[in-house]
């Protein structure tokens, strides 16, 4: 294994927690079985992927409603509270991300799955995303994980070999097809896990 000198993160789910309960489940007046018919049915995890890859907040928005006219208030609040659905900091996986970049040793990127419209909250709101030497949003690219184009952009745009470099993601479809493209991964599970991981590349936190 070549010495790795890259190191790509994803966001949400890693370095920040992001969840449409925080909404909903007070909505649906703690009903969970309720609230996961309504993102099982009506807002989708694949309809909201679609916004990632550029699709206008708006028009999903509309679409949606005139499906389901009958759920046209629980709709628009997805968007028009996103803001709510915004949690805290993953405070464990930033205490790494500062290490990493204090080193001086690596190059230190991020790939994130992300509306491109939604994305200046998150700037606005989180510090340790302006540490980044860059980040490439889906949502700016018109593209999304796990689509081969969006890895290939990455690597390509900050300059890293594929060899060189471990991406770090919490969800298994996306470290599956960093892999195919020969992308060192790991399947990131919580801040201690990814600490013990990074030591498997000779990386100590």
């Amino acid at each position: 294994m070549k010495k790795i000198d890259t190191i790509i993160f994803d966001l949400g789910g890693v370095l920040i927690d992001w969840n449409p309960e925080y909404v909903y489940l007070d909505v649906f007046e703690g009903d969970r079985e309720k609230m996961q018919w309504f993102f099982d049915t009506i807002c989708t995890h694949d309809w909201n992927e679609n916004q990632d890859a550029g699709y206008p907040l708006a028009k999903a928005t509309e679409e949606r409603i005139a499906l389901f006219p009958e759920h046209e208030e629980l709709i628009k609040m997805f968007y028009g509270r996103w803001e709510e659905m915004l949690g805290e900091a993953i405070e464990g996986t930033v205490d790494i991300l500062k290490k990493l970049i204090d080193s001086k040793q690596f190059k230190v990127v991020a790939l994130t799955n992300w509306s491109h419209e939604t994305f200046p909250v998150a700037l606005e709101t989180f510090d340790f995303l302006h540490w980044f030497e860059g980040i490439l949003v889906s949502g700016e690219e018109k593209t999304r994980k796990p689509f081969k184009d969006i890895y290939e952009l990455t690597l390509n745009r900050f300059n890293i070999e594929a060899e060189n470099s471990v991406f770090i993601d919490d969800n298994l479809r996306n470290i599956n097809a960093a892999k195919e493209l020969g992308i060192n991964t790991i399947h990131f599970q919580n801040p201690d896990q990814l600490k013990a991981e990074l030591k498997s590349f000779d990386i100590a936190i």
